[in-house]
């Protein structure tokens, strides 16, 4: 049982914000092999009780939004499945391991956050990066499962 001063800070099904970084910052994400891979994947999700949200795959990070229900596997164990199924893709690509930072970086999002207003930052690292000039250009973002807080 959670104490009480951290009822209002976590729900029964909270949204994660994930981010997940390549072994010394290698580009290996932003293509449409691990683009492909990570959808088919985050699809199965819901098999799992979780629910990706909106994400986008950077060269050498990757940042996604995820809810996880109270049956769910849990983040630590989701996450390590994901790197492992895009390191399959990445090594029948010719890439060899290791491919992750070890870890990840996670942080659940409190009611009074907005959900959006992390996505519309999140959604700008491509712009930032140099790698397109207007956000709706980015080829490697999206929207799984629709969240809300």
């Amino acid at each position: 049982m959670r104490p009480k001063r951290l009822q209002r800070t976590y729900s029964d099904s909270p949204i994660y914000f994930l981010t997940l970084v390549a072994h010394d910052r290698q580009k290996l994400f932003a293509n449409a092999a691990v683009h492909t891979a990570f959808v088919v994947f985050a699809e199965r999700g819901t098999d799992y009780g979780i629910a990706v949200g909106r994400y986008v795959l950077m060269p050498d990070h990757i940042h996604l939004f995820a809810g996880f229900a109270p049956e769910s596997i849990g983040p630590s164990r989701w996450v390590k499945s994901l790197k492992n199924s895009l390191s399959k893709c990445l090594r029948s690509r010719g890439c060899s391991a290791p491919h992750w930072q070890k870890g990840f970086f996670d942080h659940i999002l409190r009611s009074d956050e907005s959900y959006y207003e992390k996505w519309n930052y999140v959604r700008n690292n491509p712009v930032r990066a140099g790698l397109v000039s207007d956000p709706v250009d980015s080829e490697f973002e999206g929207e799984i499962c629709e969240l809300h807080l």
